[in-house]
């Protein structure tokens, strides 16, 4: 039985669909992540919370409904925000022996200071931590309340390389334990390496993140790139997606999800909402493998997805651009000989 159910869920404000209606399950001892922007983030997040209202679906964890009332629900949802707020004044101590009674929890606080990596600057303020030792305050809140459901967001935004060490960490103890983890986050890199099971959800709907964990030591091989488009019997298949690299992970992606391609340092990188990811093929293979979905060479060091172009601009005789349709307006240098081919293409000749 799922822990976390969404069944239908969608919200529109005014005349803007901030997403369409979609389905997610989190079982027990998964974890989960969304990656989406900070408007869709902060949506989703009021209504898990159950300050919006789901007029259209539902969100249950454990078979309770959420509501802002539902106190059955919220007993089984732990939250912790981006800017959540903790006791300055107070010592570290003071926060969690105060978190201890407000849940109830048999937890004894020193060991609890030790699993959150704090015991050595027990007795200092809040307010005179860093923000990485903030985090893990909040953090000690979550593991006092000990809910069914934890959502996090954001959890490693701004951290140092420890606390990341310290939540991963946690993250793995609390699926061992059968807890159910929903990450929000705007970075895809935190997504796929937190999680087990990363999703986008935009205003085109919820979809799967192909993640792929890379075993071997070199990535893709010269030897191995080829094996890998074949069946072990030689007979060639039908292989679309491009590969890409967050730390130990390969991340594949459909084209239509790519908005372009540069090539600086030797190395390819692929963009999408803002994000780079390095890939192992060349922009002279990425322009044979991605000109059937409408990919345009219009730059020596430069590919884009002619589906994502809403501008040609031209700012002298001998100077042009592409601005693209994502939220950031990506702007992608177009050479003279370039535009010519791409008049052509346009039947602009």
């Amino acid at each position: 039985m799922a822990v976390l159910n969404i069944e239908k869920l969608e919200k529109q404000i005014e005349d803007t669909i901030v997403f369409p209606e979609f389905n997610l399950e989190i079982l027990k001892g998964q974890s989960v992540s969304i990656y989406s922007n900070t408007n869709v983030r902060n949506v989703l997040l009021r209504m898990i919370m159950g300050e919006f209202a789901t007029l259209s679906g539902k969100i249950t964890v454990n078979e309770e409904i959420a509501s802002l009332y539902n106190k059955a629900y919220h007993s089984q949802v732990g939250i912790s925000f981006l800017d959540d707020g903790l006791y300055e004044r107070l010592s570290i101590r003071d926060n969690l022996t105060f978190f201890k009674r407000l849940y109830s929890s048999n937890q004894m606080i020193d060991d609890m200071l030790e699993r959150v990596q704090l015991a050595t600057i027990k007795h200092k303020k809040v307010s005179s931590l860093t923000y990485s030792e903030k985090r893990r305050v909040q953090m000690a809140r979550l593991l006092f309340h000990d809910p069914s459901l934890i959502v996090l967001e954001e959890p490693d935004q701004n951290v140092d390389v420890e606390t990341k060490r310290f939540l991963l960490k946690v993250l793995r103890e609390l699926q061992q334990n059968d807890k159910s983890i929903l990450l929000l986050t705007g970075n895809m890199e935190s997504a796929i390496t937190l999680t087990d099971i990363t999703y986008r959800l935009d205003e085109k709907g919820l979809y799967k993140i192909n993640v792929n964990e890379d075993v071997s030591s070199g990535f893709f091989t010269e030897e191995n790139k080829e094996e890998s488009l074949e069946e072990e019997q030689g007979i060639p298949i039908q292989f679309n997606k491009i590969p890409t690299r967050v730390n130990e992970k390969i991340v594949l992606f459909d084209p239509p999800e790519i908005d372009y391609i540069e090539s600086y340092s030797g190395q390819s990188h692929v963009y999408i909402s803002g994000e780079g990811f390095p890939c192992v093929f060349t922009l002279v293979e990425l322009e044979e493998r991605l000109k059937a979905y409408g990919f345009f060479r219009c730059h020596r060091s430069y590919i884009v997805n002619l589906q994502k172009v809403r501008e040609v601009v031209t700012w002298t005789r001998n100077s042009f651009s592409l601005i693209l349709e994502d939220h950031m307006k990506s702007e992608i240098p177009l050479s003279k000989t370039k535009m010519a081919e791409l008049k052509g293409m346009l039947g602009l000749n």
